[in-house]
């Protein structure tokens, strides 16, 4: 750290953090627990922008994805799901892949290139129902990245064809699966996901699917869902344990956090994060999580001006188009449904970055140059 910037900061609670930065050191619990908490937001966005130049430059990342819910029957019963129906409800509804093929078809003229399946825990629904779904993706496109399948539902189809998760995910991959979701992580701490999911695969479990993901060559997304009962210690120590696993394993292609949405869910009371605390922990994350590239800010969880805002705090990832986005918008998220590929261009350049068009396995790049537009 310069003396200009050891000078700038000297008064800051940071300014240790800070030192631990420029010179390359990781950061631990106790350091964790004073980003998440800091009210200098000031020097934080600093230290966060600083570790998001050296890890990727002035590049941000947006893709142009569908969403495709197969089903909305689930036998989970978590607190914090406003998606989930019985199969009795009127608004229940199962997908056949007829149905999801055309929606893909009628898409296709927006500039697909990724389709992002997440799906319910429908035990009429098996393994092969999968393996089409991802099949016919990619008879439509080879070119399409099927980001899909979260760990939980992975468990579960397991469970339900009585297989290893290792021949499950071989099969979906063989199918076309390209890379996974990060859903069903929450908050790692027991006694959180004892009151938002019980019932739910563990954090080990879930570390686990992950981890053989990332040894069969998938890669995956991270994920945490913050802003309901969890305390500032519970966030740094789910953020630590993803750092662990990547470090063992290697296969997270970024992290996302998820800002919560209470609305039809049984959550009562929650500690909704406000802007400070969304730009917090993405900050955070990005310096806490030295051994990710990616740090993503979804604009249908955020809104698009913190999104953007974000992309100064560590952020280089607007995720996507989002078209017919289904579960954080019955959760109550008022955002719409889908934002223009132009417009994430615009927010992108705004805010000072370059656009650049990938998917979720971050395997290719269309950088747009200034001035250049999709449509």
């Amino acid at each position: 750290m310069t003396a200009f910037i050891h000078e700038l900061l000297q008064d800051s609670e940071l300014c240790p953090i800070a030192e631990k930065v420029f010179s390359g050191q990781r950061l631990n619990n106790k350091d964790g627990l004073v980003l998440m908490t800091t009210q200098d937001m000031t020097t934080l966005g600093y230290l966060a922008d600083q570790v998001r130049q050296e890890k990727v430059g002035d590049e941000a990342c947006f893709y142009i994805n569908l969403n495709i819910n197969p089903t909305n029957i689930c036998a989970g019963r978590c607190q914090i799901c406003a998606f989930r129906r019985d199969e009795e409800d009127s608004d229940a509804y199962v997908m056949n892949p007829d149905q999801m093929e055309e929606k893909i078809r009628q898409a296709l003229p927006l500039g697909l290139n990724e389709i992002h399946v997440v799906s319910a825990l429908n035990p009429e629904l098996n393994l092969r129902y999968y393996e089409e779904l991802c099949r016919r993706i990619k008879t439509i496109s080879p070119e399409l990245c099927i980001h899909g399948f979260t760990a939980v539902e992975v468990d579960f189809l397991g469970r339900l064809e009585r297989l290893p998760v290792d021949i499950v995910l071989t099969r979906l991959k063989e199918a076309g699966l390209d890379n996974m979701p990060g859903g069903g992580a929450e908050v790692f701490a027991p006694r959180i996901r004892q009151l938002i999911c019980q019932g739910k695969i563990s954090a080990e479990r879930w570390l686990e699917i992950h981890g053989i993901a990332h040894q069969l060559g998938l890669t995956t997304n991270a994920t945490l869902l913050y802003g309901h009962i969890e305390t500032p210690e519970e966030r740094v120590d789910h953020l630590l344990r993803l750092r662990e696993q990547q470090d063992k394993t290697g296969g997270f292609s970024c992290f996302v956090p998820l800002a919560f949405h209470p609305e039809n869910t049984a959550i009562e009371n929650p500690h909704l994060a406000d802007g400070n605390d969304n730009l917090r922990v993405i900050a955070a994350a990005r310096l806490l999580l030295d051994n990710f590239t990616h740090i993503k800010a979804i604009w249908t969880y955020l809104g698009a001006k913190m999104a953007q805002t974000a992309l100064m705090f560590g952020a280089d990832d607007l995720h996507g188009t989002n078209v017919n986005e289904k579960i954080v918008h019955d959760a109550g998220s008022c955002q719409g449904n889908q934002i223009g590929q132009d417009e994430l261009v615009r927010l992108i350049r705004d805010a000072g970055r370059v656009p650049v068009l990938t998917d979720s396995r971050y395997h290719f790049k269309k950088i747009l140059s200034s001035g250049e537009g999709l449509s």
